[in-house]
């Protein structure tokens, strides 16, 4: 498709321009950018300076993934850039920026009903008109490739023709490279052509190159965000400074229809430091001269709430799932073939599985400084969806979205956590309050107690498998809290039911990779009383460890070796299944056989196939022990091939602390979990060797952010079924469990 400056300038892209220019809703946005002297803007997403300085907007928070080297990466190669001379700003909150991909395709559990039956269309126009920018889903690169090629392949063609203007020549006969636009011996810097570039419009005829052909897509070029991390000097949250600024803590009370009640404001005020107490209906506040006499404030005034009806715990939360998948309400959401027709008659297998809640636990809890200016509230934050911030801090202090700005900050960790805002809107509360600007820090203890919990699940499964062992029919039956609707509630006015409701999201990654001639998955949702929210892999995360278990059952129960009763039912899966002979022969695959200590998982996410190897063994203190990981994995086109593999490294060690630890009982309302060492997380020297496979493809990218979390709790599950005999259905996996 050519590309005109025009379409990039009103919609960030030609296809969202044209979305936005001749839609249903037509629509005209332009760039809210501001450029520092001696800078142009070219486009949403580019400016370029007099010395040459090429400027990349990103609209993706940088939270460790990468996104601040492989978006610039993309646009630098279309351009033709100087890798030196890229930079990197946040974006600001517009429609330009909105996660449209990630909204129509992955989310649209987010949608207003009104909008949920009309489809991917209406989805992406809802997320473009309400500017929603959010980070996750593994959709910065999926969602944001094409545009940030895009915008440097315009940008390369301005720069062209107004250097074809000074050589009197057609703009076709020049080309870029390393920061020049070049014909034949001649060459002129960017930053000569910038500011005569960028008021031109873009001549007809404009393509894309070749992924990779201005020879920076598909290397590892240095991290942008790696210098200043390793340095200190880069700025998160709580590096913020502001003059006349004090320090803010908060306390929660229990999960449950909680209110404060009262607090001990005279001992509280005692405290040397302390400047004010701040009471919410669900919290308590303390603002001093420094934080830790805020948080010695709060102990000593001993916030008092009340609860209303019961308090839910862990047997509840138990109780509550397993009579969902018992005699809950189910929705079907995928239906191939007859299934009961299926089972007639045929050998067959009924397990039951189950997950806990887990937590986030981000190295940086949450955290937000805010400053009351007049009649405006600015508010410096980790998040993963400015818009939805600001807007919540709007709400909540009864301003208009144009009265707050948010400066988004590096986040130390997101998960799908810093979806959300909760220390913002409370930062921006104590602000207007004591009238100073405020620095608020969960503790460790709320971080964990006011977690948004990737909910707890069980399935029942169910199989039967005809006559040469293949599996001729497929049930799952899933009861978990629908955590989609649980967020929906909390971040968007009107947001819905926060309660019991059936979603597809609940059960994303339940549908097997395998050729099953009929299949029934169902979701049973469950009202558990503690909230829920997005975390790394979303629903995937249960859903392979029920079907990964599961397969290993059924090859066992048909007498098949594991890795062939895979291969046989994925002919219409070939990149998984290359990903699993990739890695079994990484791995020295000895077939699984009793007394060994090797285990299998594979699964398709994101756009992505990754297939694992684990081996285990239980040491002399009946723990388990991870000895060795190997994963094959097929993303796609890759853009920059060290953060891939990290990605896949940091998501396998994630995928063990889930597999082991990472969540915590509830008591009377209360996270029994206070802080780290309470949760079984893996530590350094713990760490099994892991070895990566990066598949080379020509399809398009796929995300690689989340997709090594789901195989590695059922790889390690089936590996110590080979090494013991005895099968672990239940997460945190340990010897004696279920």
């Amino acid at each position: 498709m050519a590309i005109s400056r025009r379409n990039f300038l009103v919609g960030g892209g030609a296809g969202a321009g044209l979305l936005l220019a001749w839609g249903l809703w037509p629509r005209s946005y332009r760039p809210n950018l501001v450029a520092s002297p001696g800078e142009a803007i070219f486009n949403a997403f580019l400016k370029i300076g007099e010395d040459g300085h090429v400027a990349v907007v990103v609209p993706q928070a940088e939270m460790g993934q990468g996104v601040w080297t492989s978006l610039p990466q993309v646009l630098a190669d279309e351009l033709g850039a100087d890798w030196r001379t890229i930079a990197v700003e946040p974006a600001p909150i517009s429609p330009l920026y909105a996660n449209d991909f990630l909204i129509g395709e992955a989310a649209q559990g987010m949608l207003p009903d009104l909008l949920k039956g009309v489809g991917g269309w209406a989805a992406r126009q809802y997320a473009i008109r309400s500017a929603l920018m959010v980070t996750g889903g593994s959709s910065s690169i999926r969602g944001f490739e094409t545009r940030f090629r895009e915008a440097g392949a315009v940008a390369r063609a301005l720069l062209c023709t107004a250097a074809a203007k000074r050589w009197d020549a057609d703009w076709r006969a020049c080309d870029t490279a390393a920061g020049f636009v070049t014909r034949g011996e001649d060459r002129l810097r960017f930053g000569e052509l910038a500011a005569e570039a960028a008021s031109l419009d873009a001549p007809g005829g404009v393509t894309l190159r070749a992924p990779g052909a201005g020879g920076l897509s598909g290397r590892s070029v240095p991290r942008i965000d790696l210098p200043s991390k390793v340095d200190g000097s880069a700025r998160y949250a709580g590096d913020v400074r502001l003059p006349d600024m004090v320090f803010a803590a908060v306390r929660h009370g229990p999960h449950g229809a909680t209110r404060l009640t009262g607090v001990d404001k005279a001992a509280a005020e005692k405290v040397p430091g302390v400047i004010a107490v701040v009471q919410n209906p669900g919290w308590a506040g303390a603002v001093a001269t420094n934080g830790w006499a805020a948080e010695r404030a709060l102990d000593a005034m001993r916030p008092r709430f009340t609860t209303d009806g019961p308090f839910p715990d862990s047997d509840s939360i138990d109780q509550a799932l397993n009579a969902a998948l018992d005699g809950g309400e189910a929705t079907r959401f995928v239906a191939v073939g007859d299934v009961d027709a299926a089972f007639v008659g045929k050998q067959g297998l009924k397990v039951d599985y189950s997950v806990p809640l887990a937590v986030h636990a981000a190295m940086e809890p949450l955290a937000a400084t805010a400053r009351l200016i007049g009649d405006r509230m600015e508010v410096w934050m980790p998040t993963q969806a400015p818009g939805l911030a600001r807007a919540a801090v709007a709400r909540a202090l009864d301003m208009s979205e144009g009265q707050v700005t948010i400066y988004p900050m590096l986040v130390g960790g997101g998960f799908g956590r810093k979806i959300e805002n909760d220390a913002a809107v409370q930062a921006a509360i104590i602000a207007r309050e004591v009238r100073r600007p405020v620095q608020l820090t969960w503790s460790r203890r709320d971080d964990i107690q006011q977690d948004r919990f990737r909910p707890a699940a069980r399935a029942r499964m169910a199989a039967a498998l005809g006559e040469r062992g293949e599996v001729v029919g497929w049930q799952a039956r899933i009861a978990a809290p629908a955590a989609m609707a649980s967020m929906q509630s909390r971040l968007m006015a009107g947001g819905g039911d926060p309660g019991a409701k059936a979603e597809l999201s609940a059960v994303e990654g339940a549908l097997p990779p395998y050729a099953i001639p009929a299949i029934a998955i169902d979701h049973l949702p469950v009202d558990i009383g503690i909230p829920t929210g997005i975390w790394r892999s979303v629903a995937n995360s249960y859903t392979a460890f029920f079907t990964e278990c599961f397969i290993d059952e059924l090859a066992r129960s048909a007498g098949i070796e594991p890795l062939s009763f895979r291969m046989q039912m994925l002919g219409g899966n070939p990149r998984l299944a290359h990903c699993l002979t990739t890695v079994t022969a990484m791995g020295g695959w000895d077939g699984g056989m009793p007394g060994g200590n090797q285990g299998l998982a594979c699964h398709s996410s994101f756009g992505s196939h990754v297939a694992m190897l684990v081996e285990a063994h239980v040491g002399e203190d009946q723990r388990i022990v991870v000895d060795r990981v190997a994963a094959a994995v097929d993303c796609g086109r890759i853009i920059h091939p060290d953060i891939v593999l990290q990605q896949i490294e940091g998501g396998i060690v994630w995928g063990l602390a889930a597999a082991f630890g990472a969540t915590t009982g509830f008591a009377r309302g209360m996270a029994e979990a206070r802080n780290f060492d309470a949760l079984n997380l893996p530590l350094l020297a713990g760490t099994p060797d892991i070895r990566v496979e990066l598949i080379p493809s020509k399809e398009a990218p796929g995300g690689v952010g989340e997709i090594a979390v789901p195989p590695v709790a059922p790889a390690v599950a089936n590996a110590i079924f080979a090494a013991t005999g005895q099968r672990l259905r239940s997460l945190p996996l340990a010897i004696g469990g279920q």
